[in-house]
């Protein structure tokens, strides 16, 4: 700082500058580094508190390094903030010196990070964009992966060599075991007898772990002769007589929902980042390239990329932003492009009548319990949300209608300034389809299978400590693979504040009022969950009540609050139990 400030010359203040960004730059990148090891070591020695000590850290180091900086650049150097001209040659300095570094796109978005810091509260929007292309890497990098052997059945002996990958320092309980069962249960799904040629040509691994929560995963891909690809995931967990194979993946659904970025994010112990998104991509080739860079951990490489893919979407298909599909929301304003993968927000100024929640907080604490759903876990359950900052976006890409209601209703966060809308803040989600308008055509059977995952999804969401006050279904959206997530947050609350209490100890035709009504803070009463979900049948509320009944019990939610207050980590499902191994059956010569 004192140097900058001693500086003979503006263009000697420009090259220090841009030293010191590039400093604090390295010293992140060093310490984001550390964490997969040190989430390795974690599993190792079973201690899922740190793990999620982990992922809260790695998610808000990027985030306090810039905060820490910019008010530093501005005391030091105020005349970066009147000034962009300032601003382009500190650009122009820093881009020599990430010249031909591997991680040079994120340090790029580092430094734009940097300058979006310094004009917060001004509405001077910030590129957010790469320093250059990326260019397309191969998946099968042997710096990244590495290949084991097919044949017309997969081996156990592959399959012990496969599970050597992440070199733990705590044995397996039963590896052989453990690689025979994984062996046959690959063998039943590929359909493999050992007699035709149709099988297996290799199969390929990223050469690491991949570690969150209390578990950890090897990924990979079969490469089948006939051409194709299938995925394989190998679900690991430490119990008491050490490592074992809990699960073994392999469909494209079940990866999509271990990949989900409705997780936190994993830790992998590879430096490659752009060669891990790539072989990611290819193992699930319909989920967009920018999904892949943030459940990995590089979150703002994966919002550059987002935002490109955003912008190609429209480009390609020729649509605009239109209104979303759905329920108009009360607090925030929903809006896509019929084709495009995202759902994009922005908060409202004040709620529409149809608020029921009392005083408004305003748009910071909405905003608020968006950031901490984007830092927490989401156990599976929760749409992640990607929250820009001081965007620029064209004003030919709106619906006339829809720009309107932007200005008239969000003038806090969208203003229009030439040929451009300019957003403060923009939240963009992936996109699913509302409950109520899924529920209009499904058939009954998928029908029922979603009432059942809306009840899992509000047991997650309660193991993450988070309680939607709004237990509506028009707050809960669907896949393709009938997953049913939360996406709508206003109405968060902390689950250990929430009182549960109920009237079914009243006396039929008791006429006072409870005395649960004059407490203060978010009361809920179980037995009302079903009435409030709106379930839109008699036979999915039979199906739900069957399924998850405990929801409708004071004992279910105390249970999980005391839980919680004595700071243990429930385990949550995010698989389903048939692919857990069966330990009972023979395994086959």
């Amino acid at each position: 700082m004192s140097r900058i400030m001693q500086a003979a010359s503006e263009d000697e203040m420009i090259e220090l500058t841009a030293m010191w960004i590039l400093k604090e730059f390295e010293f992140l990148y060093s310490e984001l580094r550390k964490i997969p090891g040190l989430a390795k070591q974690a599993f190792e020695n079973r201690d899922a508190t740190t793990s999620l000590v982990l992922s809260k850290s790695r998610l808000s180091m990027y985030s306090e390094s810039i905060n820490e900086l910019g008010p530093k650049l501005n005391q030091t150097f105020p005349q970066l903030a009147e000034d962009e001209h300032l601003w382009d040659k500190v650009e122009k300095g820093y881009l020599p010196l990430i010249k031909g570094r591997y991680e040079a796109d994120l340090a790029f978005a580092y430094l734009h990070s940097v300058r979006r810091k310094i004009y917060q509260g001004v509405w001077k929007p910030v590129e957010y964009a790469f320093g250059g292309s990326i260019e397309k890497k191969a998946i099968d990098n042997p710096e990244v992966c590495r290949t084991f052997p097919g044949g017309p059945r997969v081996t156990a002996e592959t399959i012990v060599d496969v599970l050597g990958i992440p070199g733990f320092s705590t044995p397996y309980k039963s590896l052989d075991e453990d690689a025979a069962l994984v062996a046959e249960r690959a063998n039943q799904v590929l359909g493999l007898n050992g007699e035709h040629t149709d099988c297996v040509r290799s199969i390929v691994m990223v050469d690491a772990g991949f570690y969150r929560n209390r578990g950890a995963y090897l990924v990979g891909r079969f490469v089948l002769e006939r051409g194709g690809i299938v995925p394989l995931i190998i679900a690991l967990l430490n119990g008491d007589g050490g490592i074992y194979v809990d699960a073994v993946l392999i469909s494209e659904a079940d990866t999509h929902n271990i990949f989900s970025s409705t997780l936190a994010n994993f830790h992998v112990t590879t430096e490659y980042y752009h060669e891990l998104s790539a072989f990611l991509h290819s193992i699930m080739p319909r989920r967009p390239i920018g999904l892949h860079y943030s459940t990995v951990g590089f979150n703002h490489v994966g919002k550059v990329a987002v935002m490109n893919e955003l912008k190609e979407e429209l480009n390609v298909s020729k649509q605009v932003f239109s209104t979303a599909v759905g329920f108009r929301g009360t607090v925030t304003i929903g809006f896509s492009a019929p084709s495009s993968s995202y759902n994009l927000k922005v908060i409202r100024d004040k709620p529409t009548a149809q608020y029921k929640w009392g005083r408004y907080e305003g748009l910071d604490a909405v905003l608020k319990k968006y950031k901490r759903v984007h830092e927490i876990n989401r156990t599976g359950s929760m749409l992640d949300n990607i929250i820009y900052f001081n965007l620029r976006l064209e004003k030919d890409l709106f619906e006339v209608c829809l720009l309107d209601e932007l200005l008239r209703e969000a003038g806090q966060s969208v203003s229009l300034e030439g040929k451009y809308v300019i957003f403060k803040t923009l939240i963009v989600q992936r996109k699913v389809i509302p409950l109520p308008v899924f529920f209009e055509t499904a058939s009954d059977d998928d029908a029922k299978t979603v009432i059942v995952n809306l009840g899992y999804s509000i047991k997650n969401n309660m193991a993450a400590n988070i309680f939607n006050k709004d237990l509506d279904a028009r707050n809960y959206g669907v896949t393709r693979f009938l997953k049913v997530y939360l996406f709508d947050y206003d109405a968060l609350e902390l689950l250990t504040e929430v009182k549960i209490r109920t009237n079914q100890d009243r006396i039929d035709g008791e006429e006072d009022i409870p005395d649960w009504y004059f407490e203060d803070g978010v009361v809920f009463l179980p037995e009302e969950i079903e009435s409030g979900l709106r379930i839109p049948n008699r036979m999915l509320g039979r199906v739900f009540r069957e399924v998850h009944g405990d929801l409708l019990t004071t004992q279910y939610w105390e249970r999980i609050q005391s839980d919680l207050k004595a700071g243990k980590v429930p385990r949550l499902r995010i698989y389903p139990e048939d692919r857990e191994l069966d330990r009972n059956i023979a395994v086959s010569s």
